[in-house]
């Protein structure tokens, strides 16, 4: 929801209002307005409506398991009519969407709304997986039925490139992919969005992705605008300073020092720059005990300081809590944290003895990291992460830890050998250095205030037609 609430906050900085709908626990969890946005920005909480098999309070994929998400999606499918008589009764000039809310260009366009469906995924990932007609599976002969047809660049891209997935990767999520009785295919919702929409809106820049963004208008045959990063710009700190993280359209208040990050700069002051691997893996993304145990004794071999926030269970009905290797954190005392509560990712990732983050290759992630020029070493697990992790060794911003390509298992050593090269060693350098190349892609104001304003234009032409 961060990417949306940053685009809700740049729109407002051009003065205008916005109304920012979601359930309630969603909207309660979301970081507090900035004062000068605040009287443009209305929260909206709509209640999710109760559905069988989804657990009490359940309103967002952090709070379930992620085989019991697809109930989720079926509580948000049963909003379409309370976000109708929304858009009916609030008549926006303009409704922007997401993937869950495939459903609302239709409802948008009977009541005369333009709508544009805002992918948070990057230009790669929306070619990759293919045409309006293949994504809802009426295009016969064309869509792909097996977990190997999507581990080739598919025919539609008509230049080379590497960006599929590993068979490990689609067999993870092939049931969210082809759907069953109980769940709509995450391809038909992608597909459903782009069909019912006036304008696809890219978290991405031709700066980045040129002929990937190119390739997706000529696919859909309808404008697709980038709107860059859509997170908070951050100042980079210098030497043994405190880190100097601003935000100024947040209302948090980053450079609060509270106990936790005294703690934790604390840590971090100890270490020289560029020593230390930052490890994490997301709210949503929960590794196996035997990847967990693969990946701690990997730190363990590596010989680096490193920071690990680790999530041991996925949400609080997870049973399945994910323990570390016998004594590992008494041998790493000093050289090592393991932090199991919420961290401050901002303000670590600022932290200059920083040198290297261990990442899924969430695209959020993989940004804020960039903008502090962390090379990026990858290990993947869910969703499009995977292509991502491609596209990303394409451009040679990062490295992936070596895995068996049907089943995904690496090794400890495997991990100690990425984490040293990346980090430490002269055949890293080129990472190193590609982060330092393309971090003002990916802060630079200016072009980002050009992407929000291309975007605004088109909404009040289109309007005014």
């Amino acid at each position: 929801m961060i990417p949306f609430l940053q685009l809700s906050k740049l729109i407002a900085k051009k003065g205008h209002r916005i109304s920012f709908v979601s359930t309630p626990r969603n909207i309660d969890h979301l970081p507090k307005l900035p004062p000068h946005l605040s009287a443009l920005i209305t929260f909206v909480k709509l209640p999710l409506p109760t559905v069988d098999n989804l657990l009490k309070n359940a309103e967002a994929p952090i709070d379930l398991p992620y085989d019991k998400v697809k109930y989720l999606k079926k509580a948000y499918d049963q909003l379409q009519q309370p976000i109708a008589q929304l858009l009916e009764d609030a008549t926006p000039d303009w409704v922007v969407f997401d993937l869950i809310n495939y459903w609302v260009g239709p409802i948008a366009a009977k009541l005369g709304v333009s709508s544009a469906y805002f992918s948070i995924s990057i230009a790669a990932t929306l070619c990759f997986v293919g045409h309006v007609p293949i994504l809802m599976e009426v295009a016969s002969g064309e869509a792909r039925a097996k977990p190997k047809d999507f581990t080739i660049p598919p025919k539609w891209v008509p230049f080379e490139s590497t960006v599929a997935f590993r068979l490990f990767e689609i067999k993870r999520i092939f049931d969210d992919v082809e759907g069953c009785d109980e769940n709509i295919p995450v391809l038909y919702h992608m597909g459903a969005g782009i069909d019912g929409c006036d304008v696809l809106a890219v978290r991405s820049s031709y700066e980045f992705e040129p002929e990937w963004l190119q390739l997706l208008e000529e696919m859909h045959q309808k404008p697709v605008i980038p709107v860059l990063k859509l997170m908070p710009f951050c100042q980079q700190p210098v030497g043994k300073l405190p880190p100097v993280v601003v935000d100024e359209d947040s209302g948090d208040g980053e450079l609060d020092d509270n106990e936790e990050w005294k703690e934790i700069k604390e840590w971090l002051d100890k270490h020289t720059k560029g020593s230390v691997v930052y490890v994490a893996y997301g709210s949503e993304a929960k590794p196996s005990q035997l990847e967990v145990t693969e990946i701690a004794l990997g730190l363990e071999l590596s010989e680096l300081p490193f920071f690990w926030t680790l999530r041991k269970q996925c949400c609080s009905v997870d049973t399945d809590v994910v323990e570390l290797p016998d004594n590992f954190e008494d041998r790493m005392k000093g050289r090592g944290v393991v932090w199991t509560s919420w961290a401050p990712q901002i303000k670590i990732l600022s932290h200059d003895s920083v040198g290297g983050v261990l990442s899924h290759s969430a695209w959020s992630s993989v940004v804020e990291a960039i903008q502090f020029e962390k090379p990026l070493i990858l290990l993947t697990f869910l969703a499009e992460q995977g292509q991502n992790a491609r596209l990303l060794e394409e451009k040679k911003m990062a490295y992936s830890i070596p895995r068996d390509y049907q089943n995904g298992s690496f090794t400890r050593d495997s991990v100690a050998e990425s984490l040293r090269l990346v980090v430490i060693e002269d055949g890293g350098k080129k990472y190193r250095d590609k982060v330092k190349e393309v971090r003002g892609v990916f802060v630079d104001r200016n072009i980002q205030d050009k992407y929000v304003n291309n975007l605004l234009d088109y909404f009040q032409k289109k309007n005014a037609r």
